[in-house]
Order: C-alpha cells, then sequence, then structure tokens
C-alpha cells in the first residue's frame, strides 16, 4: 500500500441550529486527524455543512465514519461520506467573481449563465447571495476562466435574459480599490442639470436634442456643450438656485456614498455639467474631490460662455489620474462610474468602469453594466452585501435629510 494519506469527506444536510458545527467537530476531535477544508452555507434554514478530513493510516476511518453518522443521527440530519486519496487541491488559475443582478432573476437566466461559464471550460466553485431587494444579486465565485472571453460570452448572455453581469479578478486585484470617481448628471443625480436651465430659458427642445446626440457620441462633447450653454445668454443667474433646489440624487446615491465613505474610500465626482451645482453635492454628500465646467455669469445674467478649460471626455480621464494623485492611489485602485461617451476615456482608464443606466456605446465598453434605477447596487459588485450595509446604518444610523 503506497504512503499517501487517505481522505474523508463528510457532508452533512438538515435543519440549522446553533451548535451543529460545534457538534461535529468536537466528535471528530478525538479521532488523529486533520481538517482539510471547510465549507458551509445556510439557505433559509437549512444547512450544508461540507468537512474534507485528511486521515494518517493510523486512523481507523470506519471509526470516524460511524461517529460521524452517530452526530448526524442524534442532530435528525442526512449525511453523506464518501472516501479518496488525494489531497484538497488548489483551485484553478484564472479565478473571477461573476456578479448577476436581475429584476426579477429568473432561473432561466441562471441556467444560461453557468452554461456559458461551463461552455468555455470554467468551473462555479462557489455561490452566494449579496441582495434580495431593490434587486436580486447572486455572486459567482469561477475558476480557469479568461475573463475576456467569459466577459464577452457573459456580456451576450445578459442582454439575451435581460440582466446585469459583471466579470472581475478575483483577489487583491479587487479588494484593493480605494477610490470611486463618479459622473453627475443622469449618474450621481436625476436629469441633465443643463436641461433645467434650459426649461427656464425656454430653449428646452433644442438643448435635450444636442444633449442626446452628444451623450450617444455623435457629437463633440465640447462643441456641443459651447452651442447649449450659448442658448442659455441672458438667463437670470438666479435660474441657477432655484435649479439647485431641484436636483434630485439618484435612488441609492446617499447609501453609496455613505457605505464607501465608511470603508475609507475617497470619493470624486467629474461633471460636464457646472461648478454652480456641483459644489453644492460635495459639500451634501462631503465628496473629497471635485471637476466641472463654469458658467460665466455677468451683472446677474449668463452670458452663454464657460470660463476655463471645458470638462470634456479626455478631462474627465486626466482628473481621474489627478483625483488618483492627489489620493496617492495608483490607477488600478480606482473605480470610475458613468452613462455617456464623454465618460468612456474615464471608464477605461479606471481599474474597474461601470456603465450606470448608459448608451449601447458605453455599456459595450466598459467592464461592468448595471441597468437598474438604483446607484447602490454599484456596492455589490464591490463585494458589499444588503446584509452588511443594513448591519452598518443599524449601527450609525444615517443622518436624517
Amino acid at each position: 500500500m503506497d504512503g499517501s494519506q487517505r481522505t474523508l469527506l463528510i457532508t452533512l444536510t438538515g435543519r440549522d441550529r446553533p451548535g451543529v458545527t460545534s457538534r461535529l467537530f468536537s466528535t471528530l476531535a478525538g479521532f488523529p486527524v486533520t481538517v482539510a477544508d471547510v465549507e458551509q452555507v445556510v439557505i433559509r434554514g437549512r444547512l450544508v455543512l461540507g468537512v474534507l478530513l485528511e486521515c494518517p493510516h493510523n486512523a481507523d476511518i470506519g471509526q470516524v465514519w460511524s461517529a460521524a453518522e452517530k452526530v448526524a443521527a442524534d442532530l435528525d440530519m442526512d449525511i453523506e461520506v464518501s472516501t479518496g486519496r488525494d489531497k484538497t487541491s488548489p483551485r484553478r488559475r484564472g479565478r473571477l467573481h461573476v456578479t448577476v443582478l436581475g429584476s426579477p432573476l429568473r432561473p432561466g437566466a441562471m441556467a444560461g449563465i453557468a452554461g456559458r461559464i461551463a461552455a468555455g471550460g470554467a468551473n462555479i466553485d462557489r455561490i452566494d447571495r449579496l441582495a434580495s431587494y431593490p434587486v436580486t444579486c447572486i455572486e459567482l465565485q469561477v475558476s480557469g476562466a479568461d475573463p475576456v472571453a467569459l466577459r464577452a460570452e457573459l456580456t451576450a448572455e445578459a442582454a439575451q435574459q435581460q440582466v446585469d453581469v459583471a466579470v472581475q479578478r478575483s483577489g487583491l486585484y479587487r479588494r484593493a480599490k480605494r477610490l470611486i470617481v463618479m459622473d453627475v448628471d443622469s449618474t450621481l443625480i436625476q436629469g441633465e442639470v443643463i436641461e433645467l436651465l434650459a426649461e427656464h430659458a425656454g430653449c428646452l427642445p433644442e438643448v435635450a436634442k444636442v444633449t442626446e446626440a452628444a451623450m450617444r457620441g455623435e457629437l463633440d462633447f465640447e462643441g456641443s456643450l459651447r452651442e447649449r450653454v450659448a442658448l442659455l445668454a441672458g438667463l437670470d443667474a438666479a435660474a441657477i438656485d432655484e435649479v439647485r433646489r431641484k436636483v434630485q440624487l439618484a435612488s441609492g446615491a446617499r447609501t453609496l456614498v455613505r457605505t464607501l465613505k465608511r470603508l475609507d474610500y475617497k470619493f470624486a465626482i467629474v461633471s460636464g455639467g457646472f461648478t454652480q451645482v456641483t459644489d453644492g453635492l460635495v459639500e451634501e454628500l462631503g465628496i473629497d474631490y471635485s471637476a466641472a465646467n463654469t458658467l460665466e455669469i455677468v451683472n446677474g445674467k449668463l452670458t452663454g460662455r464657460v470660463v476655463g478649460e471645458v470638462i470634456d471626455r479626455a478631462g474627465k480621464a486626466r482628473a481621474l489620474q489627478e483625483f488618483a494623485r492627489r489620493a496617492g492611489i495608483p490607477i488600478s485602485q480606482t473605480v470610475a462610474i458613468g452613462d455617456g461617451a464623454n465618460d468612456l476615456d474615464m471608464l477605461q482608464a479606471a481599474g474597474l468602469g461601470i456603465a450606470y443606466n448608459a448608451k449601447p456605446v458605453v455599456r459595450q465598453a466598459a467592464d461592468a453594466a448595471v441597468n437598474v434605477p438604483y446607484l447602490d447596487t454599484i456596492l455589490f459588485l464591490l463585494g458589499i452585501s444588503r446584509e452588511e450595509v443594513e448591519a452598518a446604518d443599524a449601527e450609525d444610523p444615517p443622518a436624517a435629510g
């Protein structure tokens, strides 16, 4: 007989209650075995506990087996035991996190995603639920996959199944994110500030048409911005104050910022909009860095021009790099979030680029896409669960307002 150690895999299933894990390990402690691996999950009060043991030749596997069966019988649980000679092996290389968001999330979507993973020769090692509302979010830990190829496959499947899927490398690469840089109009806030101003100026249809074309990438952003701002010439500056009061944060925005600030993230906003509005958001939310355009005002009236260099597509990417430099954070540890074509350079430069309710050209270029109207679902892509958010809010309730 060879000198390799034998293994014993014990799987307990049944009603969960306190003491199950303790009881099993207390029994196993009476044998000369070592613990090679343990996994446990509870779903709706049902426990699945798997323990892999390495057994030297002086261990009587039959006695260990019988002792484990007695524990199961005493606890009124089901047990499955199998033997082998293979030690626990490390998971295959190419470990990834696949995050799936659905509202609702249907079995067919999970079947399609799991099928694409299997077809690519990869394996699902673990599945966890990160949230049950306002969307259902499931995270799969996958090994043996090429991230670029799998992202392409799952993006196609997600579009077909009408769910959102993000594919990220696992390990320190994911945990190291420390700076969030976010677009403002139609991302951090609902709607476009320039359109709210245009409504006051009586030129909303003209401005909205140019805005939509610019966000699709059909027009140069700087040229389109100057064209739209020119239409505001003569507008009383008091209209800016009225617009500022009307601005509404995206659903979940406060939760997103509050949670990440608790985790010592730095938070930045970069906008093709205007400092006359973004400065208030910085103060209200405690944002660390910001960059935006500034409307020129003379004698209490908008002149139809902007002051200084325009924050356009390239300017947003430069702002991301500057914010990272000021925070002392490498670009690989940044997350960028945006919705329009002028966000593309920023999304592609960041360690993780997220398209949020974005135009098709942006969704195709980003690392991940979220198409639900809840900004705090971004937390799930960072591995933060709804349960963890609520537990933190319970210990330190957010301020009213």
